[in-house]
């Protein structure tokens, strides 16, 4: 006799309060996520020196990969550009001339040019910080092995920063901070 409701959802059950789920999933509550919860984050810091152009190659060929992979968000790539000491001391010495008198505009107009054609001495590293799920760690052993072997990046100095290093909180905020 099936006279209650609940003895259709549960016939073994001769009472409701036993053959309820201890867990039970409601609108309320929030499910765990199983590939959401860690994401093995690594950093590649390539060094190039005062090589802006392969820098700039190096942004093309992770643009490339971005598109042509469908990656997004998974690699990302930033500039870090440090001047050095001696070009900080010539713009320095180089500024006095730029605040010439109104007489002297032409040698000021002259001098322009020759700032522009000098050599930049700024440091430029590139960051790529790869961010791919917990299931994915082939997907992410591959990428860390092929940037460093492609043509951009094999001639600059390549340094790999993992989760688990004790320098990745650090160069996390530095990635983070660049803009």
């Amino acid at each position: 006799m099936l006279g209650n409701s609940l003895d259709l959802k549960f016939p073994l059950a001769q009472n409701a309060a036993d053959s309820r789920p201890a867990h039970r999933v409601r609108l309320d509550t929030k499910t765990p996520r199983r590939y959401r919860t860690y994401m093995a984050q690594s950093i590649l810091i390539f060094d190039f020196g005062t090589n802006e152009e392969a820098a700039q190659q190096a942004r093309l060929k992770v643009d490339a990969w971005q598109q042509g992979s469908r990656l997004g968000k998974k690699i990302l790539l930033k500039f870090d550009r440090q001047e050095s000491n001696g070009s900080s001391e010539a713009a320095a010495t180089d500024s006095p001339a730029t605040k010439a008198p109104k007489g002297k505009s032409k040698k000021s107009s002259e001098t322009q040019p020759e700032k522009e054609n000098a050599p930049s001495t700024d440091t430029v590293r590139v960051l790529i910080r790869l961010d791919f799920s917990g299931h994915e760690k082939l997907t992410l052993q591959r990428w860390l092995d092929r940037i460093p072997s492609e043509a951009p990046f094999n001639s600059a100095r390549a340094q790999t920063v993992r989760h688990s290093d004790a320098a990745f909180p650090e160069t996390s905020a530095l990635f983070d901070s660049i803009d």
